[in-house]
């Protein structure tokens, strides 16, 4: 079976980053698949962070019809992220009430996975939908998943890390050793459900402005490449003090090293972790949710000591703090597809010509 894999589409976002919301851009992407039995949304297919989820599916409907319309008779499977993690809202609950152990892979049609899964069906009708949680045997040696659970070990000082480090204070950490999604879902999982809450009812004007904020911060605190003496002095001084007490508080531990490649080689140690301590025995894991897709010519730190290579498959978004003033050149250019045949390793491939992608700026 010839599947392609994309990650990442954020459609929904209140910035307008989601690159799958326009024309140009979605065609590319719809044309690159066009040739495959299945294509699977390997997370953050719905931005559900940033205003009401009505709105996001709104903003999704195009995309998901025309997909529908090109994938006729054929499969699409959706591996909800952490931005869209309610897709799977009435699995996770039936798993709870039940006692149901939540194993690496767990496919259902959309009316058991929940009624938000139901509506992203009927907008891919005449396709067919499937849901899988917290991954997918894509093959025998090659697992996918989105790869939120990593945030349980960055050590980059992101909110959703500071807030897991807290659910652990209160509810207790990760067990020693192997780990089962249940283990991982304890920690993440309320802190998904509360941003998902909180999203709910905010405006997107505050959605908006939460999220530019975050961006600002990030791009003051890359030191590698900022000459503004408040973004040394404030990534010299003053951000390393409030991470040591972040450390002495029990949250960490963390680094004050907040770098473009500093986030790359702790995502993929902590990715790497994710899958020792879940025991995922495979060749290739596929997974995006750093949107740094790799590895790229020269890149070191995908092979897992004793483990599978991993393969980031990016993100279809425009990267504003991280990927810099050439987005072109950038290693977080958008645009990635991810191509995997019956034999053979999984192949990385960006379909999102220069001059498209400038025409979105």
């Amino acid at each position: 079976m010839r599947t392609a894999v994309v990650s990442d589409l954020h459609l929904g976002t209140t910035l307008g980053s989601d690159l799958a919301r326009r024309p140009e851009p979605r065609h590319a992407l719809l044309s690159a698949v066009a040739d495959a039995d299945r294509v699977v949304l390997l997370g953050d297919v719905l931005e559900l962070r940033q205003g009401p989820v009505a709105a996001a599916l709104e903003a999704a409907r195009p995309f998901l019809e025309e997909l529908g319309r090109a994938f006729e008779g054929r499969r699409v499977v959706i591996v909800p992220g952490n931005h869209d993690q309610q897709l799977v809202s009435a699995m996770l609950d039936r798993a709870r009430v039940t006692g149901e152990r939540l194993g690496l892979e767990r496919v259902v049609e959309p009316a058991a996975a929940g009624p938000l899964a139901e509506r992203v069906a009927e907008c891919l009708r005449p396709a067919s939908l499937e849901l899988a949680y917290p991954g997918l045997w894509l093959r025998d040696d090659v697992y996918a998943t989105h790869g939120h659970y990593l945030d349980a070990h960055l050590t980059i000082p992101r909110v959703e890390c500071l807030a897991a480090g807290v659910v652990q204070k209160l509810v207790g950490p990760l067990p020693a050793g192997r780990a089962t999604p249940g283990d991982y879902e304890r920690i993440l999982g309320p802190v998904y459900a509360l941003a998902y809450s909180l999203a709910q009812g905010s405006s997107p004007k505050r959605g908006l402005a939460a999220t530019q904020l975050s961006t600002r911060v990030w791009k003051r605190l890359d030191r590698t490449s900022s000459r503004d003496l408040g973004a040394r002095v404030l990534g010299g001084v003053v951000l390393p003090a409030i991470v040591a007490g972040l450390n002495r508080a029990g949250l960490g531990p963390f680094t004050a090293n907040l770098t473009g490649e500093e986030l790359r080689r702790s995502g993929l140690a902590s990715m790497g972790e994710v899958v020792g301590r879940l025991g995922i025995e495979a060749d290739h894991v596929l997974f995006g949710h750093t949107h740094r897709p790799g590895p790229l010519h020269g890149d070191e730190g995908f092979a897992v000591p004793g483990g599978p290579r991993l393969v980031n498959t990016g993100s279809w978004i425009r990267e504003g703090a991280l990927a810099g003033q050439d987005l072109d050149r950038s290693p977080y250019r958008p645009g990635v597809v991810c191509r995997l045949e019956e034999t053979g390793p999984p192949r990385l491939e960006n379909v999102l010509d220069s001059a498209v992608l400038a025409r979105t700026a």
